[in-house]
C-alpha cells in the first residue's frame, strides 16, 4: 500500500565528518533533480517549486554546510570547496546520475562548479543568479591589496566571534525582518520561510538557523579566471536566470555567458535576487520548457 506524502522526509548524511540534513520529496523512480539553496537560506526555500515539479521528478533539497538543520563547521571559513565537497557527497551517497540541478545565488555558484567538474554526471543546470559577483563588483572588491584583504577578513572574523545571533522576541518580529529584506515575497510565502528558518532559544526567543560566520568570504576572493575555465567545462545546456531588479548584472551584456558552450539567459521582470520567489509561475514555465527540450 502506497502512503500519500504531503510533504518532504528529513534525512541526514555526513560529509567531513558533519552531518548534513536534506529533504525527499518522494517519487524514487522519476528522473533525479536536485535543488541547491543560496546563502543564508535553507531547503525549504525551495517548497513552492518543489510541490510543482514533484510529479515529474525526485526531488530532493539539502540544507548546506552552516545552513538550516545542517551542521556548523568548526572554524571561521567556508570555502566554495567545501560547499561543492558536500553536493558531491550527497549526489554520490543519494542520488543516481545523470540528474539535474537547480541552484540559487550561492547554490546556482556550487551547481555550476560541480558541473564544470563532473560533466558528465549533470543532464541540465538551472542557476538563478548563480554567477557571483558582477564584473563591476569583482573590479570594486579587488581594488585593495591581496594582504589588505586578508587583514579585513581576520576584523571580520574577530568581530563575529564576538557578535550573538540575533534574538527575535517573537516570529512576528522576525517574519517582519523577511519581508523588509524581499518586499516581494507575499505574507504567506515571507510566514512560511520565516517559520522553517528559524530556531527557538531555550529563554523562548527566535534566532535565524544559519551560522554568523556564513556571512564572511575567504580573502582570496572570487577567481573568475577559475570560474570561468569551470564553467567552459560544462558540456550540457545551461539556462541562467536573472532579476532585473537584481544588484546581479545581464551575463550577455557583461560577457559572462560567453564562457558557456550552451547558455540561455532569461532576464526577469518585476524579480529581484529571489527570481523563483517574485516570480513563480514565470520561472516554472521557462524552467519546465528548459527541462523537456
Amino acid at each position: 500500500m502506497t502512503t500519500q506524502i504531503h510533504g518532504p522526509t528529513s534525512h541526514s548524511y555526513f560529509s567531513q565528518r558533519l552531518r548534513l540534513h536534506y529533504v525527499d520529496w518522494g517519487n524514487p523512480e522519476a528522473p533525479p533533480l536536485l535543488l541547491i539553496h543560496g546563502g543564508r537560506d535553507h531547503c525549504r526555500n525551495w517548497d513552492w517549486v518543489a510541490e510543482a515539479l514533484r510529479e515529474d521528478y525526485h526531488i530532493i533539497a539539502p540544507d548546506l554546510r552552516g545552513h538550516g538543520d545542517s551542521q556548523w563547521m568548526v572554524g571561521g571559513t567556508y570555502t566554495i570547496n567545501d560547499f561543492i565537497y558536500d553536493i558531491a557527497q550527497l549526489i554520490h551517497q543519494a542520488l543516481p546520475t545523470p540528474l539535474t540541478i537547480i541552484g540559487h545565488s550561492l547554490g546556482g555558484n556550487i551547481a555550476l562548479r560541480y558541473t564544470g567538474l563532473y560533466p558528465e554526471n549533470v543532464r541540465k543546470v538551472v542557476a538563478i543568479e548563480g554567477l557571483g559577483p558582477s564584473p563591476q563588483m569583482l573590479e570594486d572588491m579587488e581594488a585593495g591589496s591581496q594582504p589588505e584583504r586578508v587583514r579585513n577578513w581576520i576584523d571580520s572574523l574577530r568581530d563575529l566571534s564576538g557578535r550573538l545571533p540575533r534574538r527575535y522576541q517573537t516570529l512576528e518580529e522576525a517574519y517582519q525582518r523577511m519581508k523588509t529584506e524581499n518586499p516581494h515575497l507575499s505574507a504567506e510565502r515571507a510566514h512560511h520561510l520565516t517559520v522553517h528558518g528559524m530556531n527557538q532559544n531555550e529563554d523562548g526567543t527566535y534566532s535565524w538557523k544559519f551560522d554568523n560566520y556564513v556571512r564572511v568570504f575567504a580573502p582570496r576572493g572570487f577567481d573568475m579566471e577559475e570560474a570561468g575555465e569551470l564553467w567552459a567545462q560544462i558540456d550540457c545546456p545551461t539556462l541562467l536566470f536573472r532579476g532585473t531588479e537584481s544588484w546581479a548584472s545581464d551575463p550577455h551584456a557583461d560577457g559572462r555567458a560567453g564562457y558557456f558552450k550552451d547558455a540561455r539567459v532569461e532576464n526577469i521582470e518585476k524579480a529581484g535576487h529571489w527570481v523563483h520567489h517574485d516570480q513563480l509561475d514565470e520561472f516554472l514555465r521557462l524552467t519546465r520548457d528548459f527541462l523537456a527540450d
